[in-house]
């Protein structure tokens, strides 16, 4: 059974940073894409970074420059390093396969930006 578990976020101020951890188990990890998602108040999920199993990375607009996704293959995990965060950042954060797999979904993480 796939299992991910995300950790990191939490409340900062506009410019501030955050790192977003994500553990994953049950499946193999090194063979799969992977993405972090988000959902603020009101809006659909949406796909903010992602990562193919070779490294390539590709992100939304909104956070170009701003966030850096990577991954650790000895250890499972994929990272969300965001920096100058805004308001408008504010939502769950949740990771995925790339394309993401509807029965995968964790928890997620709030990240919340506000002065």
């Amino acid at each position: 059974q796939v299992h991910l578990v995300e950790s990191g976020g939490g409340l900062v101020q506009p410019g501030g940073s955050l790192r977003l951890s994500c553990a994953a188990s049950g499946i193999i990890f090194r063979l799969y894409g992977m993405g972090w998602y988000r959902q603020a108040p009101g809006k659909q999920r949406e796909l903010v970074a992602a990562i193919t199993a070779g490294g390539s990375t590709n992100y939304v607009d909104s956070v170009k420059g701003r966030f850096t996704i990577s991954r650790d293959n000895t250890k499972n995990t994929e990272y969300l390093q965001m920096n100058s965060l805004k308001p408008e950042d504010t939502a769950v954060y949740y990771c995925n396969t790339a394309p993401p797999s509807a029965n995968d979904w964790g928890q997620g993480t709030q990240v919340t930006v506000s002065s």
